[in-house]
């Protein structure tokens, strides 16, 4: 994965007014941390981040340029606004290049797959992202499956993603990741059998009663 440079401005530690007029200026407000570094408050641009997520992922490795200095980061956290979903703060990490770090990396789903296609069966996306461990400049984008070939109660778990080099799964091999599950749909009752479940309970009742006590009186004249 390419690595990418966004310069990067030391901010004072100020009020929630202060936040807000950096975001006023399109930039956002963030925090930098790691192993071995003071704690930054800084901003970035809010345009150029954008871009640099939307081309890149948010895996990416950015060098974030401040002053004279650069330092190699990860998006740590992305707060968004909970109405509009526009950026708010960001933390990032800083790291090494040199040391395997483990991160989450999405899973994207390509093709319809066989079963839902020409059976009508269901996909179901059990995992969404899967923990790997590799170095910063290894770290994949997305891991794409092509879910195609796929018939009914057939599915892809950890074991059958795509190998890359110097990437390692972390999670148990045998976790589900898709599958295609048969549609079950409940029997509607035949109209015979409607008619019949239809039919009232007769409860010998009144004149047949009756009847029945007069005839047993005349066998005992």
């Amino acid at each position: 994965m390419k690595e990418v440079i966004l310069n990067a401005e030391i901010r004072e530690v100020g009020s929630k007014s202060s936040l807000e007029n950096f975001r006023r200026q399109g930039k956002i407000p963030g925090v930098l941390y790691g192993k071995d570094i003071k704690t930054s408050s800084i901003a970035v641009d809010l345009k150029a981040f954008m871009s640099i997520i939307e081309a890149n992922g948010a895996n990416v490795v950015i060098n974030l340029k401040m002053k004279d200095t650069q330092q190699a980061a990860l998006i740590k956290e992305l707060q968004r606004n909970v109405l509009t979903q526009a950026p708010m703060h960001i933390d990032f990490q800083a790291i090494s290049l040199k040391e395997t770090i483990e991160v989450m990396v999405p899973i994207h789903i390509e093709g319809v797959s066989d079963g839902v296609k020409n059976f009508g069966g269901l996909m179901e996306f059990m995992t969404r992202e899967v923990k790997v461990s590799c170095l910063p400049t290894n770290i994949p984008q997305k891991i794409s499956v092509d879910v195609a070939p796929l018939g009914l109660g057939h599915g892809i778990t950890i074991a059958d993603l795509p190998k890359f080099d110097g990437v390692e799964y972390l999670q148990d091999p045998s976790i589900l990741i898709v599958h295609v599950v048969s549609v079950t749909v409940a029997e509607e009752p035949t109209a015979e059998a409607g008619a019949e479940a239809a039919q009232p309970e007769v409860i010998s009742k009144g004149k047949k009663d009756k009847e029945g006590e007069g005839a047993a009186a005349g066998e005992k004249k």
